[in-house]
């Protein structure tokens, strides 16, 4: 039985909510001159130097569009131009200097666009396919293509499975999925001698370990690639598996609803 004085009652306080999953805007978002001579420097101080205009002042635009989202909507958690410009660009860049990636590339849980739209700036001519479930980061990775031009872009509003069965000759994923569960999930659309390129932390060996436990007799491991980026102590590890044998198909739809 209800009592009494329960209409009485004081409203419960809500819980306050963890840091992690606060909205954090922007407090500055530079004009595109300012931008890209700071863009500029920062590349010059951590090994790109060298790096075309032309595709630096791409990254610029695409830092603004960013934050101008962020300032809305929570897309990153990083929100200075030096953090997006290391943690984002470089970060997605580096491994161009480690191997060479095959093509058409698939980008498992893209996000706002890591590492396929950097990528795609690098490689305008080669086939990119930028997947991601979120709705929202779908529309925004639209604009992204649109604002830049990016020609040859392919964008996948969904998230990838077994089902999913567009054929590709490379996969990466910047993602904290693990290894295993991406070689699962991608295991009937990357080709026989197509490669996975896994952007992972220093500590992931567990995981290689249960990835060559479960996937031996489909997948080799082909290189294991330990660097940091140019200039700071952010460790990182590629590691990459070759798909050596095809697996037999468990269900024949397909499921090639990207957007051209």
């Amino acid at each position: 039985m209800a009592h009494k004085n329960q209409g009485n009652r004081s409203p419960m306080k809500p819980k306050k909510k963890g840091l992690r999953g606060r909205h954090k805007k922007p407090e500055k978002i530079y004009d595109f001159d300012e931008a890209d001579n700071r863009l500029q420097d920062l590349f010059r101080n951590h090994g790109f130097a060298d790096y075309p205009h032309g595709k630096r002042h791409q990254l610029v635009r695409f830092y603004q569009l960013l934050m101008e989202v962020q300032k809305k909507q929570n897309f990153t958690r990083l929100l200075s131009l030096r953090d997006v410009g290391i943690k984002h660009f470089v970060d997605s860049l580096i491994i161009t200097r480690h191997c060479q990636l095959q093509f058409p590339l698939l980008d498992v849980g893209t996000g706002p666009g890591f590492p396929g739209i950097p990528l795609k700036i690098e490689f305008p001519s080669e086939r990119i396919i930028l997947a991601e479930g979120v709705q929202k980061r779908v529309e925004f990775l639209k604009s992204v293509r649109e604002e830049l031009n990016l020609e040859n872009l392919d964008i996948v509003g969904r998230n990838i499975n077994k089902n999913f069965h567009l054929p590709v000759k490379g996969v990466i994923t910047r993602a904290v999925e693990d290894i295993r569960n991406t070689l699962s999930n991608t295991s009937n659309c990357l080709e026989v001698g197509g490669k996975a390129y896994l952007m992972k932390g220093p500590n992931v060996d567990p995981e290689i370990d249960e990835a060559l436990e479960k996937w031996s007799e489909y997948y080799k491991l082909s290189e294991d690639i330990k660097y940091s980026l140019p200039e700071t102590q952010h460790e990182r590890r590629l590691v990459i598996f070759e798909k050596i044998k095809s697996i037999p198909l468990e269900d024949d739809d397909l499921y090639e609803d990207f957007d051209e």
